[in-house]
C-alpha cells in the first residue's frame, strides 16, 4: 500500500534543512533571549535576524513583525486589540473565513457589542466587491475589514489590491488572514497597503507552534498578553528560539525556491484535474479551483458524483488506502460537522455529495496523483 500525503493545506512536511537548523539551536543556542549575558545575547540575535529577514521580504519594518504561536493567536490578537484599542465599532468579514476569525468576531460582538457585517458572496465564493464598498460607505462608524487572502478550503484568491484601495478610500483598517499565502506568494506592503497580516510556519514547511503577525507601525494597539517585555512589549512570554529559527529557514527557502516550486506544484494540480476529469465523469471543482488565476496553485477541492449514503465511508476508505486528504478544514475535521465554506457556496444538491480537499507541495509526484485517482475511480464505480 502506498502512503500519499495530499493534505498540505492542513500542515506541511518540514524541510530537512529546517530540522537541522532547529536541532543546532536546541543544542547550542539555549540561552534565554531576555538574559543579558552572552548566551542570552546569542539567542536574541537569532530572533532579531529572523525579524529583519521577514520584514525585508514583505517590504516592511522589523518593528512591524511580532512573533506568535501561529495564525490563530495572531488573528485573535489583531481583531481583539483593534476593537479594544483602535475604536473599531464595525467589523466587515465574510461567512467563509477561517474559524479563527469567525469565532473571534462572534465573541467580540457579544463582549463589546460591535456590529458584524458579512459581505455577500458571488456564486464561486469570492466576495462581492460592490457589496463590500456598500458596507464601507454605509455610515461613518470606525470599520475593520477582515478577509482572508487565500481561502483554506476552496483556494479562492482575494483581490487584495482592490480591497486595500476600498479600505484606504473609506478610512477603514484592513486585516487579512494570510496563513495560506505567506511562503507561497510574494508580498509588498508598500505597494499594497494593509494594516494587519498573519502567518504560520507550518504552512510553508516550517515547524508547528510558531508564526507571526504583521502590525503596521503607528497603530494604537496595546498588548493582549501581559508579563515580560518580549516582542517590544507587545507579546509577553519567552520566545521559542528554535522555532523562530526554523520559521526563518523555512521562510527563506520558500522564497528562494518560489518560482521553481510554484511551477512544479501548479503543473501537478493541473495534472490531477486532467486525470480525475478523465477517470470520473461528472466530477466538479468547488470555488475557483479550475481557474489558476483565481485560485491558489496548492489546493484543489473536488466534488464527487455519488450518493450521500455511499459518501459516508469515502474518507475511511481513502485512509485505508494510505491517502491523506481532508473533507474540509483540518481545524474542524474532528467535530463531525460539515464545511461551513461549502455550505455557503454549493447548491443543496451538491452539498449532499462528498467534497474532498486535496492540497499539494514540492514533495508530491504524478505517480501519487495516478494512485489517488485510481482509488477514487474504483470507489465511485463500485
Amino acid at each position: 500500500m502506498k502512503s500519499v500525503y495530499f493534505d498540505s493545506a492542513a500542515t506541511t512536511r518540514i524541510r530537512p534543512e529546517v530540522i537541522k537548523t532547529m536541532q543546532d539551536v536546541l543544542e547550542h543556542q539555549y540561552g534565554n533571549p531576555s538574559s543579558t549575558h552572552a548566551f542570552g545575547r546569542a539567542s536574541k540575535s537569532i530572533i532579531e535576524t529572523t525579524r529583519k529577514t521577514i520584514a525585508k521580504e514583505l517590504h516592511a519594518s522589523p518593528q512591524e513583525i511580532i512573533f506568535t504561536s501561529g495564525g490563530t493567536e495572531a488573528d485573535n490578537m489583531i481583531l481583539r486589540c483593534a476593537v479594544r484599542d483602535a475604536n473599531v465599532t464595525t467589523i466587515i468579514t465574510s461567512p467563509i473565513e477561517h474559524h479563527a476569525v469567525l469565532h473571534t468576531v462572534e465573541e467580540l460582538r457579544n463582549e463589546y457589542d460591535v456590529t458584524v457585517e458579512y459581505v455577500k458572496l458571488q456564486a464561486c465564493g469570492t466576495p462581492d466587491y460592490d457589496d463590500l464598498e456598500r458596507l464601507l460607505t454605509a455610515n461613518d462608524e470606525r470599520k475593520l475589514v477582515s478577509l482572508m487572502h487565500v481561502n483554506n478550503e476552496v483556494g479562492n484568491i482575494l483581490d487584495i489590491d482592490k480591497v486595500s484601495s476600498l479600505c484606504k478610500a473609506n478610512n477603514a483598517l484592513l486585516h487579512s488572514d494570510t496563513v495560506q499565502s505567506i511562503g507561497h506568494y510574494k508580498w509588498n506592503v508598500e505597494e499594497t497597503p494593509i494594516d494587519f497580516m498573519t502567518a504560520a510556519a507550518h504552512k510553508f514547511h516550517g515547524p508547528k507552534g510558531v508564526g507571526f503577525a504583521y502590525i503596521k507601525k503607528n497603530n494604537t494597539l496595546k498588548p493582549l498578553i501581559f508579563g515580560g517585555s518580549q516582542e517590544r512589549g507587545f507579546r509577553a512570554g519567552t520566545e521559542p528560539v528554535h522555532n523562530i529559527k526554523g520559521l526563518e529557514t523555512a521562510f527563506v527557502l520558500a522564497y528562494e525556491n518560489l518560482d521553481e516550486e510554484k511551477h512544479y506544484v501548479e503543473a501537478l494540480k493541473d495534472y490531477f484535474k486532467t486525470q480525475i476529469t478523465k477517470a470520473i465523469p461528472g466530477v466538479k471543482f468547488n470555488g475557483n479551483c479550475s481557474d489558476n488565476t483565481k485560485s491558489t496553485y496548492t489546493l484543489l477541492n473536488v466534488c464527487l458524483p455519488m450518493s450521500a449514503e455511499k459518501a459516508l465511508t469515502l474518507q475511511f476508505q481513502l485512509d485505508l488506502k494510505g491517502i491523506a486528504c481532508s473533507k474540509g478544514s483540518a481545524c474542524q475535521s474532528g467535530s463531525g460537522k460539515g464545511s461551513h465554506v461549502l455550505e455557503h457556496i454549493l447548491s443543496e444538491e451538491d452539498q449532499q455529495k462528498p467534497s474532498i480537499r486535496f492540497s499539494f507541495c514540492k514533495y508530491n509526484t504524478k505517480d501519487e496523483v495516478d494512485y489517488v485517482v485510481g482509488v477514487l475511480k474504483e470507489f465511485v464505480e463500485k
